[in-house]
């Protein structure tokens, strides 16, 4: 396995649609993601009628306590915002200076985000199979492609890759070790799957990322040290709001800290620069065992 070039941390505090389908709400989530210090506020962009067959559309939300709607499509509109919602998000981002991104579930979607011009485009685990929007983004779009890899098959995560490889574009492909829960426990977070992807394709993409789904931040700095230069949370302002991801997201307390902690990780991951370091030779010199 490859050596770990360890990269300042990149942090994306996922506000996904933790907004409620209010447009100051996810306005307001941008500054506090941006006063926690994260380096991208990052949202989620459906059309549901798109993504959603006639059934799971009008089927009820499977939860319906964190239902915005009386069906599961109906739930899904109220909470979307519209191509010029989220150009005015991508500029209130640039103004107050912190990233905007944006993960694409649909064909319409990738073709409203690619106008805006983002840095990156994320692809949703559940939606990676969609070579359609893959290729759309592979071959009409300039930025950099990030794909999550829940609940997706080791053959499955080739074939993306390749995918990629075949039009010389996975330069700018970053995929993420994921399980897709809401939210997962300890056990199931498998953290070591960072280093099965680094070894499998860290010579053959741009970068390795990790996406949590888990409570608190402890495994974090374990995943940037694998080898995770991307660290993606969900985010949220309170997590007792009505919602299927606040429980799984940390409010700004939790990513302030996060944060914290990943820059403090990402100075320490050093050798010493000589064999006895200067702060080290004031206590050798106090300290240290001579024989009488």
């Amino acid at each position: 396995m490859s050596a770990i070039d360890y990269k300042k941390p990149i942090i994306v505090a996922e506000i996904g649609c933790n907004y409620k389908g209010e447009f100051e709400i996810a306005k307001e989530l941008i500054r506090l993601a941006k006063a926690s210090n994260a380096t991208y506020a990052k949202f989620q962009k459906r059309h549901p009628k798109e993504l959603l067959t006639e059934e799971q559309y009008n089927a009820p939300h499977p939860v319906p306590y964190n239902s915005y709607g009386d069906t599961y499509g109906a739930h899904r509109e109220f909470l979307e915002l519209d191509q010029e919602q989220h150009r005015a998000l991508k500029a209130y981002c640039e103004e107050i200076g912190i990233g905007y991104a944006t993960s694409v579930w649909d064909m319409t979607s990738a073709r409203e985000i690619i106008e805006l011009k983002t840095d990156y485009i994320k692809v949703p685990s559940a939606c990676n199979n969609h070579f359609e929007m893959l290729g759309l983004l592979r071959d009409g779009y300039t930025g950099d492609v990030h794909i999550s890899f829940g609940m997706t098959t080791h053959e499955e995560e080739e074939t993306i890759v390749k995918f990629f490889e075949e039009k010389n574009a996975a330069d700018r492909l970053v995929i993420y070790a994921c399980t897709s829960g809401y939210p997962v426990p300890f056990e199931n977070v498998c953290l070591l799957e960072i280093n099965r992807l680094r070894d499998r394709f860290g010579s053959r993409v741009k970068e390795i990322a990790f996406s949590g789904h888990h409570l608190g931040i402890a495994v974090d700095v374990a995943a940037y040290a694998l080898g995770a230069i991307w660290v993606e949370r969900h985010f949220t302002k309170d997590r007792t709001w009505r919602g299927t991801d606040h429980a799984a997201s940390l409010e700004p307390a939790g990513m302030t800290k996060l944060v914290r902690d990943l820059n403090a990780a990402h100075l320490s991951m050093s050798y010493k620069e000589s064999e006895i370091l200067e702060i080290e030779q004031v206590q050798r010199d106090k300290l240290k065992y001579r024989k009488h």
